[in-house]
């Protein structure tokens, strides 16, 4: 990272024993420090219900911090200044006192983020007692995603906190929005007229969007049965990727400038009615099956499950953007738990030359595509067509990646985790990696038809073994359109 000038405050981390907290902010907290990213007077409050010895969850806290970063990135000088930086304070979010303790702590003279690791049921609550200790004035609210199950709770939610804060001072978090390469879609579309010029609908024939993940709910199950596949992963992230696919320019990189572009997409959704869901969405719930070698057990036989439950693991789904660059280019996008592997990434597939002078046969390699990996190895390829080597080849075409790999290109640079940059960019004031109030309720307006069709019509997802690419929907879902899932196995 470049050198960055941070100003000192508390960063009050609410739900601190939590997964999220452990697993995740307090390794980026850590690198940001070892980066020499906080300033010497940063202080970090770790806030949970837990009571008794403070010293203990500080333990912790360090135990997990030796776990999830890597041994060769644990540097004991750091990591004793780090330490000297954390205070643990056990408090109830909902117990007006204990925000007293929190004030004494805060003092006067620091700027304050409060970052809420919780359910979001509880954001309303902390916020009015942020402010009724007069906190709120100098602070930053961090608000971790679900928020909301729908338009009218995600409302609810986000009219609680702004009873206290202007949009000015919350940072909705969506953790794909940190990604290196998420953040390289702005300057490899904007930066390079080689693309931005053929970006739309006379030069690309569809865009395809994956997430897809090996492993189950985690343990996770209480949440996940009640949130599903569309309102945990296409609500936020992949509707987020596919706005920084498809939006226009922005007039600059302010924050605002970025974000209506994003909202402008939201809007321009063509709806899918119930009569096209048959058509249009694929659900899915995985079934036993097998990963890594390794026999794993189905959805419903997780611990702790509901054998009666209906809740998808899996969803694809084509999407199309009534405007002017996208009309006729459809968006296909795909997410799934148990699936064949670990894979993020958005394949740009360019249309054909429009005159073909090579051999018949060679014909279905013709196609140029810019692929974009967000995990698991970051980096961009595009697939080009070259003439094969050899003085017995002919014109005989082949095509091949003209690629960078960031791990391998930038090989004296550590990539930071997202939850990295996204902390420091709440630090330092700069909303550009947020998701402001109106793409969070246009893409719940969007998601609610879908969820409100399934239940019209009834209909049941379709069962997938584990460690497959999902239901054999998704694949007639774009074959009948010509085309096939890109590099599928």
């Amino acid at each position: 990272m470049p050198s960055i000038t941070v100003e000192p405050c508390t960063f009050a981390l609410f739900g601190a024993l939590g997964d999220l907290a452990l697993r995740k902010l307090f390794p980026a907290l850590y690198q940001l420090d070892r980066a020499g990213l906080l300033h010497a007077d940063t202080r970090i409050l770790a806030l949970a219900r837990e009571s008794g010895d403070a010293e203990q969850y500080l333990a912790a806290i360090d135990t997990h911090l030796r776990r999830y970063v890597p041994a060769g990135e644990v540097d004991a000088a750091v990591l004793q200044r780090f330490q000297a930086r954390l205070c643990y304070l056990s408090m109830d979010f909902f117990e007006t006192d204990d925000y007293a303790a929190l004030a004494e702590q805060v003092g006067a003279a620091q700027s304050l983020i409060a970052y809420f690791a919780t359910p979001a049921s509880v954001y309303g609550g902390i916020c009015a007692n942020l402010a009724q200790f007069g906190l709120a004035e100098r602070t930053r609210v961090v608000l971790e995603k679900p928020i909301g199950h729908d338009l009218a709770s995600s409302r609810a939610v986000n009219d609680a906190v702004a009873q206290y804060f202007p949009e000015t001072r919350i940072y909705r978090i969506d953790h794909y929005l940190g990604k290196e390469t998420v953040q390289n879609l702005i300057a490899l579309r904007f930066a390079n007229s080689l693309f931005e010029t053929q970006w739309n609908q006379n030069h690309i024939s569809h865009v395809e969007i994956t997430v897809a993940e090996k492993v189950g709910i985690e343990g996770r199950w209480g949440y996940f049965d009640q949130a599903g596949q569309l309102r945990d992963m296409i609500q936020n992230h992949l509707l987020q990727l596919l706005c920084l696919i498809a939006m226009d320019p922005p007039s600059d990189l302010s924050a605002d400038s970025i974000r209506d572009e994003k909202v402008k997409v939201l809007k321009a959704l063509e709806p899918i009615t119930a009569a096209q869901l048959g058509r249009q969405v694929v659900r899915g719930q995985y079934v036993a099956g097998s990963s890594d070698g390794k026999a794993v057990p189905g959805y419903l036989e997780e611990e702790n499950s509901n054998t009666q439950s209906d809740t998808e693991t899996f969803v694809a789904l084509r999407a199309d953007i009534r405007n002017w660059r996208w009309a006729g280019v459809p968006f296909y996008l795909r997410t799934g738990k148990r699936m064949a592997q670990k894979l993020s990434q958005i394949v740009i597939h360019f249309k054909e030359p429009p005159h073909y002078i090579f051999a018949p046969e060679q014909r279905q390699l013709i196609g140029n595509k810019l692929i974009i990996r967000l995990q698991p190895d970051e980096g961009i390829a595009l697939q080009v067509m070259t003439k094969d080597q050899g003085l017995d080849k002919g014109m005989q075409l082949r095509s091949g990646p003209l690629q960078l790999n960031f791990s391998d290109t930038y090989r004296s640079a550590r990539i930071p985790d997202a939850y990295e940059r996204l902390l420091l960019e709440v630090m330092r004031g700069n909303q550009n990696l947020f998701v402001r109030k109106d793409e969070i309720e246009s893409a719940w307006q969007w998601c609610d038809q879908l969820i409100a069709g399934w239940k019209q019509l009834g209909d049941a997802p379709k069962p997938y073994a584990a460690g497959t690419w999902g239901p054999m929907g998704s694949i007639a879902l774009i074959t009948r359109d010509g085309r096939t899932w890109y590099g599928d196995l």
